[in-house]
């Protein structure tokens, strides 16, 4: 029989049926579905996709939040030998038609009016589409359109032994999942991911950071993409632990239901850990007198335990006894704060984090292991673990992976996590797998341990009219620990020198304002912000890197970069041609004469 997402769901619902598999909150309560019923909900939605006409080697997609019935839906598909893709939830209608079209999806699964809205506006010009499904809670009056409810019980049309028979049919090989790329160097491609893509990368996962079944985490960021699908969908049922669904609109809740769950395993990308780092920063801030002196001194301790641990040492017994009298005075209440009191794993991937938010999170305890890879291999390509970690490394290779470095530092992955291709796209796929290896488009370098950094993107290094190759990561990365500074976007392709598009911190930007004597006046374009934030470049910035790598002049924006603006990916990476797009001007500006 081939091990594959759905059998481990099936033989969780026989072993452990009455356990929690998921929760989610209605009203001001976390309600839990057992294993056992989620197995039903499952094939009762297999059932009916099949009575909807679904074929094995056909596609079906999902517009929506994070909720069960993103889940039910997928693994439904999946059970019957299809392959679901999901949608940002962020897309246009035109980017909606474009995934549905390109996947020749029949079923799509949307969650509100605002969603169903979408689909409705380009359906007529979509052929293949023939049924719309709503998640719970939303009811409308349309004959292409079914409730919830109305999809499950159409399951009560097909046999339990249909979904038993396609079950039993799947390949190792056979694509399970559409996973759209975010489109940042162009029209999105359908990485295609076999059963044997999810299932072996869910089982190294489990085996990587000890999963167990009393585990849980929070299900938040979009489940489009790959890494989120891990934590929420396979490695959870892998190894049988729980996930809760956060409420709609994390920024607004994302705390809070923190503090309830107590989440054991934390999934983020860069931008949330930077945000938990402003508040607790700021937080500490306030401190004064002694109070500050202790959470000085627990933080010292806190770097000392954990630069210890991270290399899978244990402290002596008076640093291990500071060790506990800092996590009594500082750590506790911080983690408790955080909601972050019970985590034994944190992680971060889906783009560069400054080490600064890494160093600080280590020194409250915090330690928190960074990812690196890409859609095309399941999401990880190598990874700092439990006992192996190098602050400013993604780690070593994900196991049963290689990883390896062409002759241009290229990165290349090869393993059973790997992808099957991208789908209707011979070309690209061309482009990119060759003899079996993924070509990242990434360029690293390795330390003497197998320790991988991320030096920057190949199609993302600038080339000056000097004929200078330049990578703009790390100079972004140094613009980006600057305190003022949200984002940073480096130029120069063609260019006589570089320059910076720089955005402002909310926080900071207050701060400063109130420092300054500065409120209520225009502050990216006040002369006394340009001199502070001059000075930070030419001392902070500047003097790390080469002479034809300095930021000779630089453009404050009156706001921050933004999803619905087409800035950013729905996982909060930069676009950069759009950005070029919309600050035009700022940019030709620093290039006059």
């Amino acid at each position: 029989m081939t091990d594959t997402i759905l059998h481990r769901l099936h033989e969780n619902g026989r072993i452990r049926p009455n356990a929690p598999a998921y929760y989610e909150k209605i009203g001001s309560a976390w309600v839990p579905t057992s294993w056992q019923e989620y197995t039903n909900q499952v094939r009762q939605a297999a059932r009916a996709l099949v009575a909807l006409g679904v074929e094995p080697g056909q596609n079906v997609t999902i517009l929506g939040f994070n909720r069960p019935e993103w889940v039910i839906f997928d693994l439904a598909c999946m059970m019957i030998g299809g392959a679901p893709a999901g949608i940002y939830t962020t897309n246009s209608p035109a980017e909606c038609k474009y995934i549905v079209e390109n996947s020749e999806s029949s079923v799509i699964l949307v969650e509100n009016q605002s969603q169903w809205d979408k689909i409705a506006e380009v359906r007529e010009d979509i052929d293949c589409l023939k049924y719309i499904v709503l998640m719970k809670g939303t009811d409308i009056d349309d004959e292409m359109t079914l409730s919830w409810e109305a999809f499950m019980a159409k399951g009560d049309e097909v046999d339990e032994s249909i979904v038993d028979a396609r079950m039993d049919t799947l390949e190792k090989d056979q694509l399970a999942t559409l996973i759209y790329t975010s489109g940042t160097t162009g029209p999105p491609k359908g990485v295609m991911l076999s059963h044997e893509n999810l299932a072996s990368t869910a089982l190294n996962a489990q085996g990587l950071i000890d999963l167990v079944p009393s585990d849980r985490t929070i299900s938040y960021l979009p489940l489009s993409h790959i890494a989120e699908q891990m934590f929420s969908i396979h490695a959870s049922i892998t190894a049988a632990y729980q996930v809760y669904y956060a409420e709609y609109s994390p920024q607004d809740h994302l705390n809070a239901n923190m503090k309830e769950v107590k989440p054991t395993v934390f999934f983020g990308v860069p931008r949330i850990f930077e945000r938990l780092q402003a508040g607790v920063a700021a937080q500490l801030s306030q401190s004064t007198g002694l109070r500050a002196k202790i959470a000085e001194w627990a933080r010292s301790v806190g770097t000392q335990v954990t630069a210890l641990h991270n290399k899978g040492q244990e402290p002596g017994a008076f640093l291990a006894l500071q060790h506990r009298i800092a996590d009594a005075l500082v750590f506790s209440k911080v983690k408790e704060g955080l909601g972050l009191s019970e985590v034994r794993n944190l992680i971060v991937s889906a783009a560069p984090i400054s080490p600064d938010i890494l160093h600080f999170f280590a020194s409250l305890d915090l330690p928190i292991l960074e990812l690196y890879g890409q859609s095309e291999d399941c999401g990880p390509s190598t990874t700092n673990r439990p006992g192996a970690i190098k602050i400013g490394t993604v780690g070593q290779a994900w196991p049963g992976s290689e990883v390896k470095l062409a002759s241009d530092g290229e990165i290349l992955v090869k393993g059973p996590n790997v992808f099957m291709g991208y789908f209707k796209d011979e070309d690209a796929t061309k482009d990119t797998l060759e003899d079996g290896w993924l070509h990242s488009g990434d360029l690293g370098k390795f330390d003497e341990d197998g320790f991988l950094s991320i030096v920057g993107r190949k199609k993302e290094i600038i080339i000056t009219s000097g004929g200078k190759n330049i990578a703009p990561k790390n100079i972004e990365g140094a613009l980006k620990n600057l305190d003022l500074v949200s984002q940073a976007v480096v130029i120069g392709e063609q260019r006589r020198y570089l320059t910076a598009l720089l955005t402002l911190d909310p926080d900071a930007a207050t701060k400063f304002a109130q420092e300054h004597g500065l409120e209520g006046q225009t502050l990216h374009e006040h002369p006394k912000l340009r001199e502070h934030l001059q000075k930070e470049i030419e001392e902070k910035v500047n003097s790390l890197f080469a002479r034809v790598e300095h930021v000779r002049d630089f453009r404050v924006l009156p706001r921050d970069f933004t999803v619905e603006d087409g800035e950013l990916t729905p996982t909060l990476k930069i676009k950069r041609r759009i950005i070029n797009e919309n600050f035009e001007d700022e940019i030709e500006s620093m290039y006059e004469g």
